[in-house]
């Protein structure tokens, strides 16, 4: 199978009549489906976009919450063959300029609550309007079916925009092949099955929750139950009704849960079979607590938007608190110096990956994709060192490596060591301009008053070189996130030596 559509037809050609996809809305509506719906859901909003006059390699913007009609959208879009994009909900006027320029879209979906984010003359339809349309065409029965092009493994799927933390963000072109690949990767090493009940809370604009969610639910078969957004008051009832064996989360989410009380945690563990994580680090120290409220070690994975899932801790063996683990079958990495050579065991330097879940490029940006690969392999961007036992462990991106006196300092050594001192947490460590040094490390904490600048100092003195001590700790209310997690440093607030 090398196309999505062909990998998703065994769920859809299922004979189950029970409900298999659950949705929640933020007002506690409810909806369900049964494959055989959706199938007949999906081709009738097939229908509609192609009387939108949306072709094959047209593409269509998705900016929804959570909800089914963005499922239904994305697999019309495959069918179809036009290349789905999702983009954050999140976003405002600057951002989906941008994206609605770049990718060039036929159609943009959105809520009736947001069409006034964009532009009087885009090409926009409310998903309230197109549902109806939807509606009206079975009802009265005139819905033409198109002729579904056939798809190869290098046929855009999605393009998903990179989150520009540091600049514009560029789309990420991922292939039928792509996603075909990355789902095997996680039903293969994750033990997923059509048995399995997965509780979808991650927003389905990012790979995490669609690459990965999305696709193994179809790819298996299983039983989904799908969130507007993650609530921590309700995710107790949410066990207790499901009943999940299956969840993806980012360190937010679990850090988030450990905040319950003890006895609902050691509820919620016993009927789940794998809770796993990603999007970005999770500290060393969760492990260690969620282990013993919920029963659990977390299976901390590595990805990228532009090329899904690459490694991860094993399902059966060591899943090593700290580390990303080893990499995919058929997936390949290497951790390399700046001229591309191999470097020792346990030194730190880039990592880079290659194999079929890799994307091919960015849309129509050749010299961003040429500076993205060197010799088929794909600079990730990010540090990283390998044991000699093939266990990779992420050190921060090379952008954030901050070097002070000509010595280098990754801001992830330094923010583990604060984020085990009891009443610490959250840490941000960043560079900033020293006349004398180059670089200093700064460090942003989230902590209790009871937690003294004397203490972290005495902390780090005792376990790090004195070059990498930060010069400040600087307390905030709450780190600057992506909707996934990850920490945007370049909007913590300045800080000037006094």
């Amino acid at each position: 199978m090398h196309d999505l559509n062909t990998l998703f037809r065994t769920a859809f050609d299922s004979t189950r009549s029970e409900a298999v996809l659950h949705y929640l809305a933020a007002d506690g509506a409810r909806t369900t489906r049964t494959f055989a719906e959706l199938d007949h859901h999906v081709d009738h909003t097939a229908a509609v976009l192609a009387a939108y006059g949306l072709v094959s390699g047209d593409r269509c913007v998705v900016h929804l919450a959570n909800r089914i009609e963005f499922i239904e959208i994305f697999l019309a879009c495959l069918r179809l063959g036009v290349i789905c994009v999702p983009v954050n909900v999140l976003y405002r006027d600057r951002e989906l300029s941008h994206i609605a320029t770049d990718a060039a879209p036929s159609l943009i979906v959105t809520s009736a609550e947001h069409r006034a984010l964009f532009a009087d003359d885009a090409n926009v339809c409310t998903v309230e309007a197109l549902m109806r349309e939807r509606e009206r065409m079975v009802d009265a029965n005139t819905a033409q079916h198109p002729e579904y092009p056939s798809a190869s493994p290098e046929t855009p799927a999605v393009i998903i925009y990179t989150s520009g933390t540091t600049g514009r963000a560029k789309g990420a072109v991922l292939s039928h092949g792509n996603l075909v690949a990355n789902s095997r990767h996680l039903v293969e090493e994750w033990r997923i099955t059509a048995a399995d009940r997965y509780l979808a809370v991650l927003p389905l604009f990012h790979v995490h929750g669609l690459g990965n969610g999305i696709c193994a639910w179809l790819a298996t078969g299983c039983t989904m139950m799908l969130v507007e957004r993650f609530d921590y008051a309700l995710v107790v009832e949410w066990f207790e009704e499901f009943r999940p064996t299956l969840m993806f989360g980012v360190p937010t989410i679990y850090v988030r849960l450990l905040e319950l009380p003890a006895e609902n945690t050691n509820a919620m563990g016993q009927g789940m079979r794998l809770f796993v994580s990603g999007s970005a680090p999770l500290p060393a120290p969760i492990h260690a607590q969620f282990l013993e409220r919920f029963g659990h070690t977390i299976l901390e994975r590595y990805g990228m938007s532009e090329t899904l899932m690459n490694i991860g801790n094993p399902y059966d063996g060591e899943r090593r608190p700290g580390s990303v683990g080893v990499p995919f079958r058929d997936v390949d990495a290497r951790i390399v110096d700046e001229a591309g050579s191999p470097v020792a065991v346990d030194t730190v330097a880039q990592l880079e990956v290659r194999g079929p879940n890799v994307f091919g490029g960015y849309w129509r940006n050749p010299e961003a994709t040429a500076k993205a690969f060197r010799d088929g392999w794909f600079r990730t961007g990010d540090m990283a060192e390998r044991s000699s036992d093939g266990y990779y462990t992420l050190r921060g991106r090379a952008s954030d490596l901050i070097i002070s006196g000509g010595f280098n300092l990754y801001p992830r050594e330094i923010e583990e060591l604060l984020l085990d001192a009891a009443g610490v947490h959250e840490v941000a460590v960043v560079g900033t301009s020293d006349a004398r040094r180059g670089e200093v490390p700064i460090a942003y904490i989230v902590a209790e008053s009871s937690v003294s600048d004397e203490s972290l100092r005495a902390l780090c003195a005792a376990n790090l070189a004195s070059f990498k001590t930060p010069r400040a700790f600087i307390r905030v209310a709450s780190l600057p996130r992506t909707a996934l997690g990850k920490v945007q440093r370049h909007l913590l607030p300045p800080w000037e030596a006094s």
